[in-house]
């Protein structure tokens, strides 16, 4: 029987969520603060669970890059994978996938946050990736998430549909919020908020 295991990126790999430093990195931090206090209403109405995860990422996703050239943006993903990313992966996240792959298993990052800033550093670490796709028309970011964005069941959901989970005879899952409950849910064994010590 196969094996393979599923990571969640934010919190689980990183110590930091990567939306908010890509945002730091492409627009600076004073545009940033004020970014988050003119969006405060937002992020207030998504801790009181009064909107949903994707409607507050969309946006602030429109606040930031509605409009703004798809190239140039992926290039500022690039340089904030190439420059900033390293500082936040736990390294225990990437000892754990070396001795993983090292033992025949097959690894996915399973990830709500767009593919624009973690592909790169999937392929260069030999992992699969499934994640949230941005929008885009006429080669500008309109703000949307296209299709639905990759959190909560919609994990479940991606992966079901990329793999035939009874193939696999061990299914490992790591994650670090509710956003992943539905993920580890899938594990034949499942670590909540590992690497942390």
């Amino acid at each position: 029987m196969k094996k393979i295991a599923f990571f969640d990126f934010d919190g689980t790999i990183t110590t930091k969520d990567t939306l908010l430093e890509v945002i730091k990195h492409q627009k600076g931090k004073p545009s940033y603060y004020t970014g988050f206090l003119l969006n405060s209403p937002v992020l207030a109405g998504l801790k009181l669970k009064l909107i949903s995860n994707q409607a507050a990422k969309e946006c602030m996703l429109k606040y930031f890059f509605k409009g703004m050239d798809f190239k140039s943006f992926q290039q500022g993903c690039d340089s904030f994978i190439d420059d900033i990313l390293p500082a936040i992966i736990r390294p225990a996240a990437v000892d754990e996938i070396k001795k993983l792959k090292a033992e025949g298993f097959e690894t996915v990052v399973v990830s709500a946050s767009p593919e624009n800033w973690i592909k790169k550093w999937a392929d260069a670490n030999g992992l699969g990736l499934i994640a949230t796709k941005l929008q885009t028309k006429g080669n500008l970011l309109t703000g949307y998430i296209e299709g639905i964005n990759n959190n909560g069941d919609e994990k479940a959901v991606r992966i079901k549909a990329k793999f035939d989970l009874s193939k696999y005879g061990e299914i490992y899952c790591y994650g670090d919020s509710s956003g992943d409950k539905a993920m580890l849910a899938l594990g034949t064994k499942a670590f909540y908020k590992p690497f942390r010590n």
